[in-house]
């Protein structure tokens, strides 16, 4: 029997997708080695293009668009009239925004909150990635510290020092510093969410074996540092931050979703 295609575009959405073959990896600091199976993991963050689909769909009520995502100045989605659109392109449709590199429609959706991650995954019939398959989409196989290897390079991914007059890149910049699988941005750029709650010692119980996520918490975990951050440690790909309540909605934070490889 044929295994999975590397390559899925959502159906829903559009939405890229790599498979991250299933087998072993190493994650945490310090290094232990762990075993996951097939899944798909977005090529980029999820944009400003396809989270105003969403919400012009989804037509939400103002109390989930205000628990999902804060529109102000700092962000790139726009109501117009009883719709949404991007901003700068208020009188241009989605479609015609895809594979536009000028404007924000390629940009990652920030001010998103875990809610309004999650509930763009419910409607794309995705999800948001747990942390151990974040990590292994970023790290690879090898243990790398980076997404593109063991050395630190600024110039290989958004950060505070890089972005001049600008805050968040388009999904495609920085090719250079892609992941060992192909994603974009698993360092820089946008703080993703994951599924997870935050548990200081979760890495070790699945140092040990067990693999399950914790069930409950405070805080949800992001992953990944953004153009806020310049420390190297920060974009490290073990690096694990626990600095909102699911509720937050922030300039530096988006996503981007998984989806299991088989139904």
């Amino acid at each position: 029997m044929a295994g999975p295609t590397p390559f899925l575009e959502n159906p829903k959405d559009g939405y890229q997708m790599i498979l991250v073959p299933a087998g072993n990896c190493v994650v945490g600091d310090p290094a232990f080695e762990i075993e996951l199976p097939d899944y798909y993991l977005g090529k980029y963050p999820v944009r400003n293009v396809e989270y105003a689909r969403f919400l012009d769909e989804t037509r939400p009520g103002q109390g989930d668009l205000e628990k999902w995502i804060l529109l102000d100045s700092d962000c790139h989605v726009v109501k117009v009239g009883s719709g949404y659109r991007v901003r700068g392109a208020e009188d241009r449709r989605w479609e015609e925004l895809v594979d536009d590199e000028d404007g924000w429609g390629n940009h990652p959706v920030v001010q998103v909150s875990w809610h309004g991650a999650e509930a763009y995954c419910q409607w794309a019939g995705l999800r948001l990635p747990t942390e151990l398959e974040w990590e292994k989409g970023a790290r690879g196989v090898d243990g790398r510290t980076y997404p593109w290897g063991n050395e630190w390079d600024e110039n290989k991914c958004r950060n505070s020092r890089n972005r001049g007059s600008g805050r968040t890149c388009m999904a495609w910049g920085y090719p250079e510093g892609c992941s060992y699988w192909g994603h974009y941005q698993m360092a820089g750029n946008v703080w993703e969410w994951c599924d997870d709650w935050y548990e200081g010692d979760a890495y070790k119980r699945y140092a040990k074996g067990d693999l399950t996520p914790p069930a409950s918490g405070t805080y949800k975990m992001l992953r990944g540092g953004s153009w806020i951050n310049f420390d190297p440690a920060i974009f490290r790909c073990a690096d694990r931050r626990h600095l909102w309540r699911p509720v937050a909605r922030v300039y530096g934070d988006g996503f981007r979703c998984a989806r299991d490889a088989s139904p």
